[in-house]
């Protein structure tokens, strides 16, 4: 797949999903580039917001299958991956598969299941697979989970360690609308729901090879090197003003690594530039980054904007 397809495929998907959920074009293309780059996303906004429609629009929109877990605190990790169930009739055990079966799924408040349910996700994020008494299982190309957690009530919680955070390709979130969004919203919902008339753009095939496509995205030297230094920089506990506690894992450096390429091949671009690196960077690494003393009053996307503003900027040809 050409490169001007990848940005076609993305705008179409924006346009699509527009049609739902209003004023959020920065919000879709940084969905389309955690897809592309095979990444999941936690969406963590008040109620109401729009998240779940969101999820249900992207969906449509790449002729996905879609489903939705509610977590709850007795949700079993059974509910989440499926179970053998045993027939008296045959005798026999058959796999009755759970919902991460699918294409897009939507854990819906995943901070209210227990610890135990969520590691249940562990495998299916990392390794696209599940294992079930044993056996193992493959699931569906693309698999995405948008998972979501509210952020001002917090009471009978399980707030997500940072092993799970760390598989989450980025944290973003809706925001409120502003007034002009807000009459658009009520002058397109007052007789009808577009969700239901919004068809798909594309199909999961275009997708699973414009993944591949993006992989291809030329990463030059010293965007490399510049991505690198703005890892350590979150590493440099204590020896930096970054101050954090702990810094972004390796499987950060790599994920940032796969935003940007996408992040790039959805701007028309064949090579990724320091640009590219800026405008996801916030919403990769913020998540990533630790303070267990409680020193930090900002959230991690604003630290991680300070970090960006003290790494020099290579200036090199990025090129082919």
């Amino acid at each position: 797949m050409e490169y001007k397809n990848i940005k076609e495929i993305a705008d179409k998907i924006r346009e699509n999903v527009s049609k739902v959920i209003v004023g959020r074009e920065e919000i879709i293309n940084l969905m389309s580039t955690s897809i592309l780059a095979g990444g999941h996303i936690l969406l963590e906004d008040n109620p109401g917001t729009g998240k779940t429609m969101l999820a249900k629009a992207m969906a449509r929109s790449i002729d996905g299958d879609f489903k939705r877990v509610q977590f709850t605190p007795d949700l079993m990790p059974s509910d989440v991956t499926g179970l053998n169930v045993y027939s008296q009739k045959t005798g026999e055990f058959s796999l009755v598969k759970g919902p991460v079966f699918t294409n897009i799924l939507l854990a819906d408040e995943i901070n209210r299941g227990t610890p135990r349910t969520q590691s249940s996700l562990l495998e299916a994020m990392e390794e696209r697979q599940v294992t079930i008494d044993g056996e193992t299982y493959g699931l569906k190309r693309p698999f995405m989970v948008i998972a979501t957690q509210n952020p001002i009530e917090t009471t009978g919680t399980y707030p997500l360690p940072e092993a799970q955070l760390d598989r989450f390709a980025m944290k973003l979130s809706m925001g409120q609308s502003l007034k002009e969004q807000e009459l658009d919203i009520i002058s397109r919902f007052i007789d009808a729901n577009p969700l239901e008339e919004i068809a798909a753009v594309c199909t999961t095939e275009d997708i699973v090879e414009a993944s591949q496509a993006v992989k291809s995205v030329f990463v030059h030297d010293c965007i490399r090197e510049y991505i690198v230094n703005i890892i350590l920089e979150t590493r440099n506990v204590g020896k930096s003003p970054s101050g954090y506690d702990a810094g972004v894992s390796t499987r950060g450096t790599l994920s940032l690594v796969r935003c940007a390429q996408a992040y790039a091949a959805i701007m028309g671009s064949e090579f990724v530039e320091p640009d590219h690196v800026k405008a996801v960077a916030p919403w990769v690494l913020g998540h990533r980054i630790a303070s267990f003393g409680g020193k930090h009053l900002r959230k991690g996307k604003e630290l991680i904007q300070d970090t960006l503003g003290r790494v020099q900027v290579p200036v090199e040809n990025w090129e082919r």
